[in-house]
């Protein structure tokens, strides 16, 4: 029997970088994204559906017969308070309900390191920030992420779903400044860490950091190894090509300072 994978946003930066790293033999993606998709490729076990998450009735149909979710959908920046609650909040327990009401027993949730951008850089400690420190956000982006894990938390504690929030650093195919050398998830780890989501036998309700092996890191990777994840790649190998920059006192760097509700 196929195992069948729902990505929410999967037309979005990770959603598209995530597309070919996680097909597997016996692995059907179902990939959702309001945005039109590319078709299925010869041989490529994947069902496109263009739909909003924030849509009831499409949810619904798109949890039937899914045995996990990756929900990567919503806004990915700052935006005005209106969308941000609409999408990212009542976005995500749109899912929520429905994956509930499919029965689905294990859903990723794509956090952010903005959850927790106040945190200052210099609490980090040499085993880096815990996974689980307390939501500090940094923007109305921010503020969404932590309610998304507040939902998964009272998801998995009243219908006992499996919920892995993870708090992204940076992902993608190269940091692009100084604060992404501490906090870059390349596209082959995170794939890495998906699957190590996907694959633990029975996670409960987890927060953990989403970043790579990387030489300056600020946040622990004790509780997503604790799930299997091996990472692989240091952002330290782009040091030599980013620009210094003068170095945040916190982890959400400029996004600390960036005006609230405008598109950054």
């Amino acid at each position: 029997m196929r195992q069948r994978i729902l990505i929410t946003g999967a037309a979005g930066i990770i959603g598209t970088m995530m597309r070919s790293r996680l097909r597997r033999e016996g692995r059907v993606l179902r990939l959702l994204d309001r945005a039109p998709l590319p078709p299925a490729e010869p041989g490529e076990a994947v069902e496109t559906i263009t739909a909003d998450l924030t849509d009831p009735a499409a949810m619904a149909e798109a949890c039937e017969g899914v045995d996990a979710v990756l929900h990567l959908g919503g806004h990915s920046r700052e935006n005005s308070w209106t969308q941000t609650l609409a999408v990212n909040v009542d976005g995500t327990h749109t899912v929520l309900e429905a994956i509930r009401q499919a029965g689905v027993g294990r859903v990723i949730l794509a956090s952010s390191n903005h959850a927790a951008g106040f945190r200052p850089v210099d609490a980090a400690g040499p085993g880096g920030l815990p996974a689980d420190s307390p939501a500090r956000p940094d923007t109305y982006y921010g503020v969404s992420k932590a309610a998304i894990e507040a939902l998964g938390s009272l998801y998995h504690s009243r219908f006992g779903i499996d919920v892995i929030c993870i708090r992204i650093g940076s992902c993608f195919e190269r940091p692009s400044d100084v604060r992404g050398l501490s906090l870059w998830l390349s596209p082959d780890d995170a794939a890495l860490l998906f699957e190590a989501c996907l694959s633990h036998p029975s996670p409960g309700y987890r927060v953990i950091w989403g970043v790579s092996a990387n030489t300056r890191r600020l946040c622990s990777l004790a509780e997503a190894e604790d799930l299997g994840y091996q990472p692989q790649d240091d952002a330290e190998k782009f040091a030599a090509e980013v620009e210094a920059g003068v170095p945040s006192p916190h982890l959400g760097g400029p996004f600390t300072t960036a005006p609230l509700g405008e598109p950054n």
